[in-house]
């Protein structure tokens, strides 16, 4: 069982480290010869390199959406996703304001697209937030057939709830950042718990 969370180590920061801890992930030589090839096909290349390459231009200097949009940019990406929680519309709001004044296409879809009562997916009366009363419940599913649809290039996650964003990414056909990870407690900032 790998442990990285408690390494004292971190033969990981070092170019030829002497001593690697008994369950290092490192020990797996072939494994990561595996994924170094991986970095080398063209569908994960490119786009590997230019977020690396972000990363080093605007590091701790830019804020996550402006690495965003110029990732986007940077990419090729005219048509952009945007899967937002209803929570946070003005903020989905201003991000496809920001992201149309970039140049780009933007195609937004909010949780609740469907209008389906929580209790038709099998959610129990007494489990919803407000029981006794119709409550929409969120579709992450819809949102990403629905951006699927319309060949979205790259999409991005603003405050989808915990379990709805794992279910957003796995059926999403581009591939996902996260703007905004929902904590309705610290503000969404879930570092700061």
């Amino acid at each position: 069982m790998y442990t990285c969370a408690h390494c004292t180590v971190l033969a990981c920061g070092e170019e030829y480290p002497e001593k690697l801890p008994k369950n290092c992930p490192m020990q797996k030589a072939g494994l990561m010869n595996t994924v170094l090839e991986t970095y080398s096909l063209p569908e994960n290349r490119t786009f590997y390199i230019t977020a690396s390459e972000l990363e080093a231009l605007g590091y701790c200097q830019w804020p996550r959406i402006k690495e965003t949009i110029l990732l986007c940019q940077k990419m090729g990406y005219t048509k952009i996703g945007l899967a937002f929680c209803r929570g946070l519309r003005k903020e989905a709001k201003i991000v496809d304001e920001l992201l149309r004044r970039a140049g780009l296409e933007v195609v937004s879809v909010i949780c609740k697209t469907g209008g389906i009562d929580k209790e038709r997916v099998g959610i129990a009366p007494d489990s919803k937030v407000n029981p006794g009363r119709f409550e929409p419940m969120c579709n992450p599913i819809a949102q990403a057939m629905l951006l699927n649809e319309q060949q979205t290039q790259f999409n991005i996650a603003l405050g989808l709830c915990v379990g709805h964003d794992s279910m957003f990414y796995k059926y999403s056909d581009a591939l996902v950042t996260t703007l905004v990870a929902k904590d309705r407690v610290t503000g969404h900032n879930p570092a700061a718990a």
